[in-house]
């Protein structure tokens, strides 16, 4: 179906001109308008998928159509250089772009083309809202891109298995819905299944918290405990983070899986369990076993079925899909009415690379649901108010740089802003900052050590 525009210029020969050059080279229909009432007229009965204005126009002017007819469609502006100011308000009333006279043809083919995907974006959007309301994503995973649909072919082969699983990716990449999902897939999905956060539990604590203890093995161990793996028996155990676990406690657990079987602390007995063992991480745990910080043994022994998620930039189509199931469910928990993403918010999104991955896209949602004053979400509502007014654009400061350390220097600038603003927020606290992003206490703590966040800086600020 080919792509319609409307040209609203009260110069006969330019709309002549523009119909007969676009038509064919856009492959598009063009609609034109000698004056702003006359484009008024033809919006009842046709859905334009760009209107390019003129501002400067007898009667009606192009400021004044986007204001009368509070357009959903992509507009982009005509004005001529000594009106640039006027441009610029026309945006902030809704326009996407603008485009200064006299202009090369090939110029403006250009800036149409843009447009006409970002027409094809927010269709979609609306689209995929639509669907979303409607339709189950896969076991709580959202996306429709090759490489999730690759993803959850995986998982439905995993499932049917037995065999450990070690899932791999960058923080806020969906590590333990993919493990949830494997597990409700699994012939195990009515048994336990036992999340443990290791970075959240202090070392002294994990391993007694993994086997458990005999009464007396230590001071204050006044009764028996029972242990995670003992509680996970005949179902799934998904250990987070097993990057971080120390080397006595990678003993422990290499010998867990070889011989299903442990000890727990002061029990000379062992204790045999069925337990299916999911692990993740966002290290480089070659890397580690290159520097003697993990256990080579043990990484093949839960390397057996590897899973790679990949990282929100690498499938911004997901995006919009992703952005609507999200609102739709802090909508409701929130008790807000369902909210939708203005196309200035989408361009945003669309462009930004997200360094926090799905995890910081949630954040960025409910900070848009909690401040935005209507229906409608827009970039000033997420802090990012200079988005309201350009189209947004991807920084390309790091594209020369290794891999390694642009991601490093991505994660410590997302959270030095992140945690920064959050602890600004609470003054300092760090219970009620963890609270208000949905971390456990230990867990911020442990990402504050690791960027060199201090919350006595925060105390007092607001």
């Amino acid at each position: 179906m080919k792509a319609k525009i409307l040209i609203v210029d009260d110069e006969q020969d330019m709309l002549t001109l523009l119909k007969r050059s676009l038509e064919p080279e856009l492959d598009c229909e063009v609609t034109t308008a000698a004056s702003g009432e006359s484009a008024l007229k033809a919006f009842p009965s046709n859905h334009f998928d760009i209107v390019l204005a003129d501002i400067k126009m007898p009667g009606m002017n192009g400021l004044e159509l986007i204001r009368r007819d509070k357009m959903d469609q992509t507009v982009i502006m005509m004005t001529a250089f000594g009106h640039i100011d006027m441009a610029v308000k026309a945006m902030k009333s809704g326009a996407y772009d603008f485009i200064t006279k006299p202009f090369e043809h090939d110029t403006l083919v250009v800036r149409l083309e843009k447009a006409l995907e970002r027409t094809r974006l927010l269709n979609e959007n609306i689209r995929l809202t639509s669907e979303c309301l409607e339709a189950e994503p896969f076991q709580n995973l959202v996306g429709r891109s090759p490489a999730m649909q690759h993803i959850y072919e995986t998982i439905r082969t995993i499932a049917r298995t037995d065999l450990t699983v070690l899932i791999t990716g960058e923080s806020g990449t969906g590590k333990d819905g993919t493990a949830r999902a494997i597990h409700a897939l699994s012939k195990r999905k009515m048994q336990p299944y036992v999340a443990v956060n290791c970075p959240t539990i202090p070392e002294n604590i994990l391993e007694s918290e993994l086997f458990g203890f005999k009464k007396g093995a230590f001071t204050h161990a006044t009764s028996n405990k029972t242990g995670l793996f003992q509680e996970a028996n005949r179902g799934t155990i998904f250990l987070d983070e097993i990057g971080d676990i120390s080397p006595a406690i990678q003993a422990k657990l290499l010998r867990v899986i070889q011989e299903k079987e442990f000890k727990p602390l002061g029990d000379p007995k062992s204790v045999q369990v069925d337990v299916r063992i999911i692990a993740s991480t966002n290290q480089d745990l070659a890397g580690k076993i290159a520097q003697r910080e993990f256990r080579e043994d043990l990484y093949y022994r839960l390397n057996v079925l590897p899973i790679e998620l990949p990282p929100l930039r690498e499938r911004q189509e997901d995006i919009p899909l992703i952005a609507s199931h999200l609102l739709a469910r802090h909508c409701a928990k929130l008790d807000q009415p369902l909210k939708r993403l203005s196309p200035q918010l989408l361009d945003y999104l669309m462009a930004h690379t997200w360094p926090g991955n799905v995890r910081e896209l949630e954040n960025c949602l409910i900070q848009g649901i909690m401040f935005s004053a209507g229906e409608e979400i827009t970039p000033a509502d997420i802090g990012q108010r200079g988005a309201a007014t350009k189209p947004a654009t991807v920084k390309t400061e790091m594209a020369g740089r290794p891999y390694k350390e642009a991601k490093d220097q991505s994660l410590n600038h997302f959270n030095q802003t992140f945690i920064g603003n959050l602890l600004a927020t609470h003054k300092g606290n760090v219970t009620h900052a963890a609270k208000a992003c949905g971390l456990e206490r230990q867990a911020l703590q442990q990402i504050m050590r690791r960027y060199d966040i201090r919350a006595d800086k925060f105390r007092g600020k607001a």
